[in-house]
């Protein structure tokens, strides 16, 4: 792989064992090659195989979702007295930012190198109804097994900001059908409970005899069959951990056979995990293969979803001064 001479084009960065490609639509992740010891290199995060399908119409697929991730019931929020409606396309929910979140935009290359690349994008003041500019920057950095992504993000007035990469893995390889065989282990005793529109309630919960108990490894398809009617909303898992701990931290590991083990490590108090419902083999990916339901997981590593109508959920408002930074970091091995 190669770096391209143009912004325009996907970019690349690499590390001894780890290449990872970029296209600034979305500041998206469109292929992450790990090669493991005995030289077999994997493609294991979900992409488009077209490049153009990331322009304003990529599904979330390895982007960057902001400018409030997940999802933020009834379209709107108060802040300091104020009311602030923002657009919605989940019925009247918006989601990942609404109709046109981060994910749909081209973000500009402002630095690269071999082994790393910043994005950066500026969301105007009233950008689907959210008051305040904000400039955000997207570091992704490589070396030996790993990938770290940094956030950053200021604004000039008070603000909502909550950021994540919607990157779905499949440690077998894109296009190698469900992750049911998957192991996923998060260091979660609690979750948010949501409703039949995917909002949380507003309880925290314990997760012991739950669909969503995972502090040991668990086979995903084994904790898919545990049904209930929190697993009926999601057509499976599409729900908030709380993670235990604070700051720097493990917040999952995801296993598979014969296959590289990830490790998630993150500062953020929450964790979407999505096992892809959705999928109905309309997306084509990067080797040609058609993407069916569950054929990736995703990772979400967040602040709370709904966060600013529940005042016992940590906060995710910025404000003028302050800098909202985040860290999460992939480790292969």
């Amino acid at each position: 792989m190669t770096i391209p001479t143009s912004p325009a084009e996907p970019v690349v960065v690499t590390a001894p064992g780890i290449a990872v490609e970029l296209v600034p639509f979305g500041a998206a992740v469109r292929r992450l090659l790990v090669t493991d010891a005995g030289g077999r290199t994997v493609d294991v995060v979900l992409g488009h195989r077209d490049v153009s399908a990331y322009d304003g119409r990529g599904g979330y697929l390895g982007a960057v979702v902001g400018r409030l991730a997940n999802r933020l019931g009834g379209a709107g929020f108060d802040l300091d007295g104020r009311h602030h409606d923002v657009t919605a396309n989940e019925g009247t929910t918006s989601l990942h930012g609404g109709l046109e979140g981060f994910d749909q935009r081209r973000w500009d290359v402002v630095s690269r190198t071999g082994s790393s690349v910043t994005f950066a994008l500026d969301s105007p003041d009233g950008d689907q109804g959210y008051p305040g500019h904000v400039h955000v920057e997207v570091t992704y950095a490589v070396e030996a097994g790993r990938v770290s992504i940094a956030y950053v993000a200021t604004t000039d007035k008070p603000t909502v900001v909550n950021l994540t990469n919607h990157a779905y893995v499949n440690l077998t390889g894109e296009g190698s059908g469900p992750v049911d065989e998957h192991r996923l282990t998060v260091p979660a005793s609690r979750y948010t409970p949501v409703g039949a529109d995917l909002l949380p309630t507003g309880e925290i919960a314990d997760v012991s005899e739950t669909p969503f108990d995972l502090r040991e490894a668990t086979r995903l398809g084994d904790a898919l069959d545990r049904g209930g009617e929190q697993l009926r909303y999601g057509g499976g898992i599409d729900h908030n951990l709380v993670v235990d701990g604070a700051g720097m931290r493990e917040v999952a590991r995801l296993e598979a056979p014969s296959a590289p083990t990830l490790v998630v490590e993150s500062d953020q108090p929450g964790l979407q995990v999505y096992t892809g419902a959705h999928f109905d083999d309309t997306v084509v990916g990067v080797g040609g293969r058609t993407y069916g339901p569950r054929a990736g997981i995703a990772l979400e590593t967040q602040g709370f979803p709904d966060a600013p109508h529940h005042d016992g959920f940590p906060s995710v408002v910025l404000r003028p001064g302050e800098t909202y930074r985040t860290t999460t970091v992939w480790t292969f091995s």
